[in-house]
């Protein structure tokens, strides 16, 4: 009985750590459909942006490390109950799957455009041919894969410098695995007229998970709850300790170097402002180990974040295929609201359109946010039940 308490009261953390990133995620994706500034600048922009508006995107840059930790770890405790082979067949499988998706469900999701003018490498891509990778590492040794995902996220900076000019093939393959191109048109690869461009190279998130995998250790059946919990306060505050000690520092761990600026908020805003694409060792430094810290405060008061992130978390995949959908229809009728066209909000070009003089302010994304949490909500209910009731296997795909 105790066992299965732990295991359940376990699972309940990391959901509610999931669920939690996944709802954050959307304010991101509602911001960029209906925020007037989205049109104009990018929100981290220290010379035009806003306190709130920063604030708004910043907080947002802890979803996908989290999402991408937590699959690592996931994928451990499914090997807890699969043979080495199953749970290869799994992650491969898996992964492929994710990867179809981006590029067919998720791309005309982003653009509703039939064509397909583009194809957009995102974070659910990453995750794919992340989990593909795992697939394989999971044979070696527990130390070998603790190894490999520490030299990935602490070393893959020093790869800053190097980049491969062009669309050729060559540089194609090194945008996916370290320098993105969706800021970048000349190294787009072009295919049929059609540019694939990478927002999410592979190779930091690939040891993010890799250390995700190794962080389910904490989470076998034998872990006492008082060791597990001091072990995640040390390792999160571990790695808050050395994002601060090299932000400080400001040699190594993030392309760009914190500046003083017009005024002290924004001095401190250009020392937060590290870098995502790809997620600098500073970045993964300080979201994991974040979302580390709200893992051991969150298992100690389950009850004080309700279950209702919970059933968002047990289903985030369904949660994040259904929210960019549901967005970008609230964003037609927004757009035929403010006296444009049905088809201004379809993407012909990366990544989501551009309207001149489109947009509400700030306060009205919230808005729209919290009814896009509401409106999902009933359906992740609906889903998460179904699944605990129908338990067939292609369940665990979505």
């Amino acid at each position: 009985m105790k066992e299965t308490f732990l295991i359940k009261k376990r699972i309940q953390s990391i959901d509610i750590l999931r669920g939690l990133v996944i709802i954050v995620m959307a304010l991101d994706h509602t911001r960029d459909y209906f925020h007037s500034d989205a049109m104009i600048f990018a929100p981290l922009d220290l010379a035009k942006t806003t306190v709130p508006l920063f604030f708004t995107r910043w907080i947002t840059h802890f979803c996908a490390p989290a999402f991408m930790f937590l699959a690592g770890t996931s994928a451990f405790l499914v090997g807890l109950r699969k043979t080495k082979k199953e749970l290869s067949f799994f992650l491969l499988t898996r992964g492929l799957w994710l990867i179809f998706l981006e590029l067919t469900f998720l791309n005309f999701g982003w653009t509703f455009n039939i064509h397909f003018p583009f194809f957009a490498l995102g974070v659910i891509w990453a995750l794919g041919v992340s989990m593909i990778v795992l697939s394989f590492l999971h044979y070696l040794p527990y130390s070998v894969i603790l190894g490999i995902g520490i030299l990935l996220v602490g070393g893959h900076n020093l790869l800053d410098s190097f980049h491969i000019p062009g669309n050729s093939f060559n540089s194609f393959i090194w945008s996916v695995l370290h320098d993105p191109t969706f800021a970048n048109e000349s190294n787009q690869l072009i295919i049929k007229d059609r540019a694939v461009i990478v927002d999410y190279p592979v190779l930091p998130w690939i040891g993010v998970i890799a250390l995700g995998y190794c962080f389910g250790n904490l989470y076998k059946p034998d872990m006492d709850d008082r060791t597990r919990i001091k072990k995640l306060l040390i390792l999160g505050s571990v790695a808050i300790f050395l994002f601060i000690l090299l932000r400080f520092l400001n040699v190594y761990g993030d392309p760009r170097p914190w500046l003083t600026q017009k005024s002290t908020v924004f001095t401190i805003l250009s020392w937060l402002k590290v870098t995502k694409y790809p997620p600098s060792l500073q970045f993964i430094l300080l979201t994991v180990g974040t979302g580390i810290l709200f893992l051991a405060v969150a298992e100690k008061y389950l009850d004080i974040f309700g279950k209702a992130i919970i059933r968002i978390g047990r289903v985030p995949m369904f949660f994040y295929l259904a929210h960019i959908y549901l967005i970008h229809t609230l964003a037609l009728f927004a757009a035929k609201f403010s006296g444009y066209n049905w088809n201004d909000m379809i993407s012909r070009k990366p990544l989501i359109p551009v309207i001149n003089g489109y947009g509400f302010p700030l306060a009205m994304v919230y808005l729209v946010w919290l009814i896009v949490i509401l409106l999902l909500y009933p359906l992740c209910k609906w889903y998460d039940d179904y699944k605990s009731r129908q338990k067939k296997w292609w369940l665990s795909y979505l």
